[in-house]
């Protein structure tokens, strides 16, 4: 227990007294320190909590002086001022205007009598305060004794409720997308809003950091669980004695190695999965019920699915050799998603040989390839562990290995992704039926060279081939592009009206009623402005080639090849929108 001002009052031998009536709430105040000091302004050579002690030889007693003092010693921590008494000594008691300034200033003013030296108050002092520093060092081994025999049993509940029983703190462990996996509590309660905000802050940090913030007037706390990667993440709430806080490193330690125990418990179910989505994979023309069956054996009831492809070059541990993987485009290797070891999981996606991996008709790894990136396994068990139904692998293949998984529509896999697989090339396919997820699996392969060049997820859509042309390109080669072929409309009268004239055309579809109710002018406005621009161009409007031409630098005009953003994203660029194809000639 800490040392209060009452305890030292109450020790005989110490024979301590008070001037005045001191209230209880001063009498409780906690001592941390005991210090001597004759000098006239003591206060900047305290920390705080010292019983502060003085014989008074440089002591002023003009009433003024002595409030001055006093509110020196209050202002710089001191707890208690204590004035020693005797033969010899400047004061055989008290001055009146001191006892009349500590007590204006609620500073306990005691008297040391003549027989106890300094000394023996300071002994006492830190006497107690080495007793309260061993007895929170026992109270921390026991209750780390008590989580330590907790951790033998099963799961994660027992360690937090011994926790709580001995700390008074509650504890909740999360997984890394906040879903709850286990209280101190029977009856879990809703999080405070505060807490999310935590969990989402660790949570994006990894394994580099926790948080602490107060919501309501209760402390919470946000602690990372795992070895080398997050696994889940820890919620006190509550504020932990010294005791209690000593033992928040050994709790973080036993939980992390009961999730890495159900991660490495989980490793067939995921290796399952892997290979339920090499199964379906493998068969080139699925029918619908087979595929929706096959993702509803493993909870993914979603109408629409999508692929999605990563390339696990920017995880950590591994490669950063950069190309486009071949992911599901046959040639890869299907393997499991940890543990290190493979696992045969059939043909890739383009139903080339499983090379490097124990096949389903071989009988040990196909000769000349080695197991798939330990990296990439990781993070393919942190996406299954995130995604509706777990379906994901690891295709080994070169330049480097690469996570293929089947998500549902809805899914934000973007969110997803930031979360566990932050700063690595990413496809995302369209959204498919279940029977045709190997198509959106293969456009999700194809964008991460766009994914690279943008250093974010690239996402398909349909009419986007245009959109993704832009993106591509440099951005001051594609201005230079539209100058060269709208520069003579530039330097022309009215040029402005003359391209915008011109891009509506295109972007109708080079229907004319449609243009001149978009611009507001007669349609015989429309025509003799598009001569004009033929005219200074050189261009025709009935040739395929030059109308490209045309479309692609308006397009470039109107902010399709932005400054920033992801490529082949699906957002608009600029204030262009989504770019428009070319119309079809007439």
């Amino acid at each position: 227990m800490p040392l209060h001002l009452s305890d030292l009052l109450a020790r005989p031998d110490l024979r301590l007294s008070v001037t005045y009536d001191v209230p209880p709430q001063q009498l409780a105040r906690t001592i941390e320190a005991a210090t001597v000091s004759d000098l006239p302004t003591p206060g900047k050579w305290l920390q705080g909590g010292e019983l502060l002690m003085t014989i008074g030889l440089l002591l002023p007693m003009e009433p003024a002086a002595c409030r001055a003092y006093v509110r020196d010693a209050a202002e710089g921590g001191a707890a208690c001022l204590a004035l020693g008494l005797g033969q010899g000594l400047p004061y055989q008691e008290a001055p009146g205007p001191l006892v009349r300034a500590a007590e204006e200033a609620g500073l306990p003013l005691l008297t040391v009598p003549d027989e106890v030296p300094f000394i023996a108050v300071t002994k006492a002092v830190f006497d107690a305060r080495a007793d309260e520093q061993r007895a929170l060092l026992q109270r921390a081994f026991a209750t780390q004794r008590r989580l330590t025999a907790a951790a033998t049993g099963d799961g994660l509940r027992p360690m937090l409720a011994e926790w709580t029983a001995a700390t008074g703190v509650g504890a909740a462990v999360l997984d890394p997308l906040g879903r709850l996996l286990a209280t101190s509590e029977r009856a879990s309660r809703p999080l405070p809003a505060r807490a999310h905000e935590l969990l989402d802050r660790v949570a994006a940090r990894g394994l580099r950091g926790s948080a602490s913030s107060t919501a309501a007037g209760q402390q919470l706390e946000v602690q990372p669980l795992g070895a080398r990667r997050l696994r889940g993440l820890l919620l006190l709430t509550g504020r932990p004695d010294d005791a209690a806080r000593s033992v928040v490193p050994g709790l973080v330690s036993l939980l992390s190695l009961e999730l890495e125990r159900r991660h490495l418990r989980d490793e067939p179910e995921r290796r399952r999965r892997s290979a339920l989505l090499s199964e379906l994979l493998a068969d080139a023309d699925p029918s619908a019920d087979r595929a929706r069956d096959m993702l509803r054996s493993v909870g993914l009831t979603a109408e629409r699915v999508r692929g999605v492809v990563v390339a696990a070059e920017g995880a950590p541990g591994g490669r950063t050799t950069a190309g486009a993987a071949a992911a599901g485009t046959g040639g890869g290797t299907a393997a499991g998603t940890v543990g290190g070891a493979t696992t045969g999981t059939g043909p890739a996606t383009g139903g080339g040989p499983a090379d490097g991996t124990w096949s389903a008709d071989s009988t040990g790894p196909v000769e000349g390839t080695g197991p798939a990136d330990g990296a990439a396994q990781e993070m393919a068990a942190d996406l299954a562990l995130a995604v509706p139904g777990g379906l994901v692998r690891v295709v080994d293949g070169e330049p480097e290995a690469v996570i293929e998984a089947v998500v549902g529509e809805e899914l934000d896999i973007r969110e997803v992704l930031a979360r566990f697989a932050p700063h690595c090339p990413a496809g995302i396919g369209p959204a498919t039926a279940p029977e045709a997820v190997r198509v959106s699996l293969r456009q999700a392969a194809g964008l991460l060279a766009v994914s690279r060049a943008g250093n974010a997820p690239a996402q398909a859509r349909q009419s986007q081939a245009s959109r993704l042309l832009l993106d591509l390109g440099d951005r001051s080669t594609l201005h230079g592009y539209a100058d060269t072929v709208l520069g003579p409309l530039d330097l022309a009268d009215h040029g402005e009206e003359l391209i915008a004239t011109l891009a509506a055309w295109l972007e109708t579809g080079g229907a004319w009623d449609a243009t001149s109710r978009r611009l507001g002018v007669h349609r015989h406005t429309v025509r003799n402005r598009l001569d004009k621009a033929m005219d200074l161009t050189g261009r025709r409007l009935d040739d395929p080639d030059d109308r490209f031409d045309l479309w692609l630098a308006t397009r470039i005009r109107r902010g399709g090849a932005p400054s920033g953003g992801s490529a082949g994203s699906g957002g608009s660029g600029g204030s262009g929108g989504r770019p428009a194809p070319p119309p079809p000639g007439r």
